[in-house]
């Protein structure tokens, strides 16, 4: 009797391994799958917690496929089925919470209904409670930000062990009558619990290399993208050019390790660096189809040598075998040019390079249009200036010459001395190549102007200066004080009939230069920031240049005094 019952228990420990081998077996198919469809966009979704209802739906597809190809692949047992499904109603809570996990569970364990059997009700219901079983240590895991926890695939095999084992006790309630329960879990538990333990477990590992893998890219990515932006810093806004693409087409080149660069405009080759410089020159014209699709159409286009056929134009011989044309654009999103990225025929180009090179011909387009913008700054700067030269010139030529005439027969001493004064005027408005000039240069520049208001209004004109010698290197945009001074005398000075006084007075307050023109005639009509449109540019000009806490005041006492007050903050122009 007793070697029949140890036979009979060796023969029941038997069919539980080799269940369990053949679960196991089963199970590896399954991750097979899982594995194939992880390096696909499918499995996206499923790289962090979800919690948009898009990827909710993605993960309730994915898992319910899952489910269902556990109770295909399981084994029939007494018209019951030893299976794998809750591998996918685990997970399906796990990554997707309780809603996604009662999905799940509902969808595999209807599915398991219709297949019948002693234990069809109990298993129906037993999947439901595993996909919310998942679904709750969702909640428990997001509720305190371990979002980590949830790709641990040692807690996933926890959670899907404590999963089946609710399943069995299921079982063992539901099922009538309860000797055919307790065969079924007394044949099924343990195979189940160790191929839905370790499946699960394994699935989840396969999650988690595919999430290292893509945080790793990520990491490359932003390594690569971070120092060539660093190194490109700046470059472009100095003009697109053949000087500045070579550098850019350098830093790209090292930084990326691709086989060349290139780097054209609408019509020529810029820069090129790389294999095939031998032939590729800066200078020569487009020949490539795919440059001038690419500029035509405003679209990045990709000859990878296999599947888009790629030939140089250029030379028979070229060892490049597959290109990357980016546009680079410009204003109303025109091509200007665009930025090529090349590899040799044995090497394939990796998705972070196709990526990178997209998002460098943004970064450059962007330095570009900022180096425009700047250029377009400074044109407009210097055509203020020209439009100063032209406001002040002709007026005050015409009154000199005035002078001149009236003084020339009587005085000829004091007229020499005035074309003297008149000849340092137009000279100091010549030599002023930028639009900064010291205090000093101004002062200078307002007294030869002065000295010749002075020998026409005679008498009926004092000028006062206060100031301080430490000041006179202080920066200050170039003909400002002019225009304030002139402004005194036109809109002043000129419209009394007693004497007129004006005064330039300069001093330091908290690291800010006050400077001052104060006139005796109070004439000021109330406009903003000056009158006419001389001053206007003075102000904006300051405050363009400086920002809005500086730039002119005026206050006016009406027919005592006008004072104008310039504030710019205290810089030294460099020897």
């Amino acid at each position: 009797m007793l070697p029949f019952v140890l036979i009979e228990r060796l023969s029941m420990t038997l069919d539980r391994l080799t269940m369990t081998l053949q679960l196991l077996q089963q199970t590896c198919v399954y991750l097979v799958i899982a594995y194939l469809l992880s390096r696909t966009p499918l499995f996206i979704p499923l790289m962090n917690v979800t919690v948009r209802p898009s990827h909710k739906a993605a993960a309730y597809v994915i898992f319910s496929m899952f489910c269902i190809l556990g109770t295909y692949f399981g084994l029939q047992f007494d018209d019951s089925i030893a299976n794998t499904r809750a591998i996918g109603a685990v997970l399906g809570g796990l990554l997707g919470g309780p809603s996604v996990g009662l999905a799940v569970g509902l969808t595999g364990g209807l599915h398991r209904y219709s297949l019948g059997g002693p234990t069809d009700v109990a298993c129906a219901i037993s999947t439901v409670t595993e996909g919310l079983i998942g679904g709750l240590m969702h909640r428990h895991y997001v509720g305190r930000r371990q979002f980590d926890r949830l790709f641990d695939p040692w807690r996933v095999a926890l959670v899907t062990f404590a999963a089946e084992v609710a399943q069995m006790a299921i079982i063992l309630l539901i099922t009538r009558p309860f000797e055919v329960a307790w065969s079924v879990v007394d044949h099924v538990a343990l195979p189940m619990w160790i191929a839905n333990t370790l499946g699960a477990a394994f699935f989840m590992r396969i999650l988690q290399e595919r999430r290292l893998l893509l945080e790793r890219q990520s990491s490359v990515f932003s390594t690569k993208a971070l120092k060539i932006a660093a190194r490109a810093e700046g470059i472009l806004r100095n003009g697109f050019n053949e000087d500045t693409t070579k550098r850019i087409s350098r830093i790209i080149y090292e930084e990326t390790g691709v086989g060349a660069v290139s780097i054209t405009d609408r019509d020529k080759i810029l820069a090129f660096i790389g294999l095939g410089d031998d032939h590729h020159l800066p200078g020569t014209p487009i020949a490539s189809e795919q440059t001038l699709q690419a500029i035509i159409h405003n679209q990045v286009l990709y000859a990878d040598g296999n599947e888009t056929d790629y030939h140089c134009s250029l030379s028979p011989t070229c060892p490049l075998g597959a290109t990357l044309v980016i546009p680079l654009v410009g204003e109303d999103e025109q091509v200007i040019g665009t930025i090529k990225l090349y590899e040799p025929r044995n090497k394939l180009f990796s998705n972070i390079n196709r990526t990178l090179g997209e998002g460098l011909a943004r970064l450059f387009s962007t330095q570009i249009l900022a180096g425009r913008y700047d250029e377009q700054k400074q044109l407009l700067a210097r055509s203020e200036i020209k439009l100063l030269h032209a406001q002040i010139n002709p007026h005050f030529l015409f009154n000199t010459l005035n002078v001149l005439s009236s003084i020339i027969r009587s005085d000829p001493e004091r007229a020499r001395e005035l074309v003297l004064h008149l000849s340092t005027f137009f000279r100091k408005n010549l030599k002023r190549p930028t639009e900064e000039a010291t205090l000093g240069d101004e002062i200078d520049h307002v007294n030869a102007y002065l000295q010749i208001e002075l020998a026409r209004f005679a008498d009926r004109l004092t000028v006062k200066f206060d100031v301080p010698d430490p000041l006179r290197s202080v920066a200050l945009p170039a003909f400002s004080l002019q225009l304030i001074v002139e402004n005194a005398i036109k809109h002043g000075i000129a419209h009394m009939i007693e004497a007129g006084v004006v005064r330039i007075e300069a001093k330091e307050e908290a690291g800010v230069l006050l400077l001052s023109v104060e006139d005796n005639a109070g004439l000021y009509g109330g406009h903003d920031h000056g009158d006419g449109l001389g001053m206007n540019l003075v102000d904006r000009r300051i405050r363009n240049r400086y920002g809005d806490s500086y730039g002119l005041d005026v206050s006016c006492k009406p027919e005592v005094s006008t004072r104008v007050t310039m504030r710019v903050p205290i810089q030294l122009v460099a020897a």
